[in-house]
């Protein structure tokens, strides 16, 4: 898969994938087609070489080896399929001034500006009263319209949103109720639903912009970008001496600490699963925990034309010149020396450029999944992702040629090119 073709498959996953959930169905479709069978964890495993797990918006799957004559380790990419934005509180349909409103949590640390004047519609799950769980995803019903500059002459200079009063999306004139709007979309009466978890979901298709064509402006790609990139790289590769693993975790927008986060005992139960499934005991476990390795791949900065002071100023990676290492000393991010040279090998294996990202000392450093997994299963890992610009806006920006590359990196780790 050249460049363009993966920028264009990259935009049709973000367009199926609106929420956590919807993106674990898409992955798990995918990864159907490739063969892959599904495993519920309420009920014993079978069909293990190549199977998939999913809990909630979180999706789990593995490949074994050709070959299992004694205890492996476990090649992983994970990465997280939910992105900042809002979610639609319990009990939503409001009215104010003669507009119907939906009351509305901030999830995550979205900029709250970038969804201003922005369409955008809601997508998530519902949960009926018989207990089954349907996807939805609605068109663009709603819109948080900025105040203009007439109202308040300093609204230019001066921004201030409060999360609770300035934050309240329309989707209508007059008393309208929005769950009834959502259980038509699935052929529902409103009280047929019991409970739901709907997000707000941008509905602007991706785009490929640029006199030259050379970036992508879409929303989620953090990090929908490094879950694309890694399910290409699965896909792509062929079993290896090793198990490989990718795992999508939700809630790291939100620290990761939930049942479906890396925070939680999703990866270690799969993995626990699959050793228990080959007979391996205690001491085994230990070996291949101690044999395996972990590629924690997340978005990351690319420096800011227009604020390039805010950048550590020996490190200033840009779009489109290759995926990012990053690392922190103060172990927001897992990398140390020994994947820093794994990382090396592999970039050079597969003829790809490679950039390293470290904040500036004077800015707080983000973080991802891999503390939080490397924490709890004790797993040596890296961290690393492609560089964007406007992170955790409703509509992002990344190189085209940086996703080409990086799934090609992390299909050189699947196949054991640094061995």
């Amino acid at each position: 898969m050249n460049a363009a073709e993966h920028i264009a498959d990259l935009a049709a996953f973000v367009a199926a994938s609106p929420s956590s959930y919807h993106a674990a169905a898409e992955v798990a479709r995918r990864l159907e087609l490739a063969g892959f069978d599904r495993q519920h964890e309420t009920e014993p495993w079978s069909g293990l070489s190549a199977g998939y797990v999913i809990r909630d918006g979180a999706i789990i799957a593995w490949r074994l080896p050709k070959l299992l004559d004694s205890p492996v380790g476990f090649r992983i990419v994970g990465a997280h399929t939910d992105s900042p934005g809002f979610k639609l509180k319990p009990h939503p349909a409001s009215c104010s001034s003669g507009f119907a409103q939906a009351a509305m949590e901030v999830y995550g640390g979205p900029l709250l500006n970038s969804w201003l004047d922005r369409e955008f519609g809601l997508a998530g799950r519902v949960i009926t009263r018989t207990g089954d769980q349907r996807l939805v995803s609605t068109g663009a019903w709603l819109r948080i319209p900025q105040l203009a500059p007439h109202l308040d002459r300093g609204v230019s200079e001066s921004l201030h949103l409060d999360k609770q009063a300035h934050l309240k999306p329309i989707y209508a004139i007059g008393p309208a109720d929005l769950m009834t709007s959502v259980a038509a979309t699935l052929d529902l009466k409103p009280e047929e639903i019991d409970g739901f978890d709907l997000f707000a979901a941008v509905t602007e298709a991706p785009a490929v912009i640029g006199v030259d064509a050379q970036f992508l402006a879409s929303a989620r790609l953090d990090n929908l970008s490094s879950v694309h990139a890694a399910l290409i790289a699965l896909l792509a590769t062929e079993a290896s001496n090793q198990v490989q693993v990718l795992a999508f975790f939700d809630h790291e927008e939100v620290g990761s600490d939930s049942r479906s986060g890396a925070s939680g005992p999703f990866l270690e139960d799969v993995l626990g699963r699959i050793g228990t499934s080959l007979g391996w005991g205690r001491d085994e476990r230990a070996v291949w925990i101690a044999r395996s390795f972990m590629v924690s791949a997340d978005a990351g900065h690319s420096v800011h034309p227009n604020y390039p002071g805010l950048h550590d100023p020996d490190h200033q990676p840009v779009l489109n010149s290759g995926p990012l290492l990053k690392v922190n000393a103060n172990q927001r991010y897992t990398t140390e020396g020994p994947g820093t040279a794994k990382w090396a090998r592999i970039c050079r294996a597969v003829e790809v450029p490679s950039q390293v990202f470290v904040s500036n000392n004077s800015v707080p450093c983000g973080s991802t999944i891999g503390p939080a997994s490397a924490t709890r299963l004790g797993i040596e890992s890296i961290d690393v992702g492609i560089p964007l610009l406007s992170m955790h806006s409703a509509r992002e920006l990344c190189g085209v040629l940086d996703v080409s590359w990086l799934a090609a990196a992390l299909g050189g780790f699947y196949a054991g090119v640094d061995a």
